[in-house]
């Protein structure tokens, strides 16, 4: 992810802290500094630290019951309001996400016990809810922290832990993209809730709202998109008209093309018709601006792009794509040339001329079926 930093791995997965979150702290520090000095500011910064890391732990949580069902995780990254855990795929049975769902807050709530019990009878339970008071100790302050993270999390707005969790449950009953499109509008209802209490001095709060609206509308889009996908090939959805170019050519021949075509990303292909990797239309840019049109496309192309059979199932070079983040994913067939291109934006369009086909009178596609 932009702009974040790895500090290291755990058991495959990339912690990262995004530099947002750095001068979070720093603003943590400064605020508490004119409330109290040195002392003070320093103390502020050790427990937002710790909350954080029950963060991250709140995140491994969902990470290790995900492996459970063989869901991997590259990466969970720290931000100012949260942690987020880059999981491969969502487990599609209801049952599966549930536990996935719930393991983040239940680790929270092993933290919180473990807490408390390590206190004793030394403070009460109206100290866990003073979290800003300065006479409260440390523990304290961090155990009623995770008491909210519990509560905060389980709010049923969609993609929140909550969200997840009544999605799992609707799922029991309907189908996954409607379960998904019903979370993620009572999770954009409830986000507009949250923006509105925080117009009355939180900004946070519409910061997790911003976040938790336009999250829900992505993955209520994605879910659409996999279902769309389920039963068809991926040779029905690919580009098959595309222009390409050649490993010899310069990032000046790439920029011509890009103004006589409408494409924004360029396979190169050898003489074998064998792909080599994709230029970018962002990549061309700063190629141009680096080292000038006489640069070589080899240079400038990103190289791991995905490739799948063109008769291969649509759904899987969906997942393919999503988990690669790839600009664009190669169709190929049985000799390995490229013979088309698929990207997001295919499968959308896809989308949309099958809601709007006649239900029957078309192939999956808008097309007319073969006779």
């Amino acid at each position: 992810m932009p702009w974040s930093l790895t500090v290291g791995y755990v058991y495959g997965t990339a912690v990262r802290i995004h530099v947002t979150f750095l001068l979070f702290l720093i603003w943590i520090w400064a605020a508490y500094y004119q409330q109290g000095g040195a002392g003070a500011a320093w103390e502020g910064v050790a427990f937002v630290a710790l909350l954080f890391l029950c963060v991250l732990l709140h995140e491994f949580g969902h990470i290790f019951a995900a492996r459970r069902y063989g869901v991997k995780t590259p990466e969970v990254t720290l931000w100012p309001f949260g942690g987020i855990a880059s999981l491969e795929r969502i487990p599609e049975k209801p049952s599966e996400e549930l536990v996935v769902a719930i393991a983040g807050p239940a680790v929270n709530v092993v933290i919180a016990l473990v807490l408390i019990a390590i206190l004793g009878g030394t403070t009460g339970v109206e100290h866990l809810q003073d979290i800003e008071n300065p006479q409260v100790g440390l523990l304290a302050k961090l155990a009623g922290a995770n008491i909210f993270l519990v509560v905060f999390n389980l709010i049923p707005a969609f993609p929140m832990d909550g969200g997840r969790v009544l999605r799992a449950l609707l799922a029991m009953r309907m189908g996954h993209a409607q379960a998904t499109q019903t979370a993620a509008s009572i999770g954009q209802a409830l986000a507009i809730g949250l923006g509105f209490l925080g117009i009355f001095g939180n900004p946070m709060l519409i910061i997790i709202a911003v976040f938790v609206f336009l999250a829900a509308g992505g993955e209520a889009g994605h879910a659409q998109m996999t279902q769309a996908a389920r039963g068809v090939l991926v040779q029905d959805a690919m580009i098959t008209k595309f222009e390409t170019l050649g490993p010899q050519s310069s990032v000046g021949d790439a920029a011509e093309a890009l103004i006589r075509t409408t494409q924004k990303e360029f396979p190169i292909v050898d003489g074998a018709g064998h792909l080599r990797g994709v230029l970018t239309r962002d990549a061309m840019i700063r190629a141009l601006q680096a080292s000038g049109p006489e640069s070589s496309v080899i240079d400038a192309m990103q190289a791991d792009i995905p490739t799948v059979p063109a008769r291969s199932p649509l759904d899987g070079a969906l997942r393919t794509l999503t988990a690669s983040r790839a600009p664009v994913l190669g169709a190929l067939d049985a000799g390995g040339r490229l013979v088309g291109l698929l990207s997001p934006e295919n499968i959308g369009e896809m989308m949309m001329l099958r809601a709007a086909r006649p239900e029957g009178r078309f192939g999956p596609w808008g097309r007319r079926p073969a006779a």
